[in-house]
């Protein structure tokens, strides 16, 4: 194995869907092994190092919600959920329980690699002596302040880390519970109020927002000219 290459393990009983997806990440390369069902992904992964994990909630046996709660008990791999149940109460519960990102199927293979590509970039760290410009703010994370049309704001250690997490990965939909979780918030309202007081903070025309956008029924994103 190279080792520059990352390693991925897909987790599937669809034997057309390990095997398009084994395909498709290879020719992207990435090193990929596949398991059928908990039982056998458990023992690859007692045996080899991966740095992220594909895997289907409904599967026989284990599923993908209680696998990935005893994976996250004392494993930090990534992992991608795959369902075909699409509704917003499935993709909260399988990010409470420690997933990183979930996808509805059918989808296309671009797109697994696309969230791939944004999990596996999360070790580039931001550099907060930089300067950051969205749009015609400038964002200083070292000093916690936000310049924009000459008038500047203060930002607070809760914003900062929402901040460092959606400019590491701009275009990135991120979830209420992804970031609670970053902002070590509970509360939906509370984290509802963090994201106002950014686009106050950043956007001309806050009550319409150009660059921190909700996205219905899912969480929020951050465009980045």
């Amino acid at each position: 194995m190279e080792n520059n290459k990352k390693h991925i393990l897909i987790v599937d009983d669809d034997n057309r869907i390990r095997e398009l997806l084994k395909e498709y990440l290879n020719e992207n390369k990435y090193i990929v092994s596949t398991a059928i069902d908990s039982i056998n992904a458990k023992k690859q992964i007692e045996l080899l190092k991966f740095d992220l994990i594909v895997l289907d909630v409904m599967m026989p046996g284990q599923n993908g919600y209680d696998l990935t709660k005893e994976l996250k008990k004392d494993n930090e791999i990534p992992i991608i959920l795959l369902t075909a149940r699409g509704e917003v109460s499935d993709r909260i519960k399988g990010l409470e329980l420690g997933a990183d990102d979930y996808l509805s199927k059918p989808f296309e293979p671009k797109e697994l690699l696309l969230r791939i590509k944004n999990i596996l970039s999360k070790d580039k760290k931001i550099d907060t002596n930089k300067i950051y410009n969205i749009g015609d703010a400038q964002i200083d994370l070292n000093k916690m302040n936000i310049k924009l049309q000459n008038k500047n704001t203060k930002i607070n250690a809760s914003e900062k880390k929402v901040l460092i997490a959606m400019l590491a990965e701009p275009g990135k939909d991120f979830s209420r519970v992804q970031i609670g979780k970053i902002a070590n918030i509970s509360q939906e309202r509370s984290i509802d109020v963090l994201i106002t007081r950014l686009r106050q903070k950043i956007e001309l025309n806050p009550k319409n927002p150009k660059f921190l956008q909700t996205i219905r029924g899912s969480g929020y994103v951050l465009w980045i000219e």
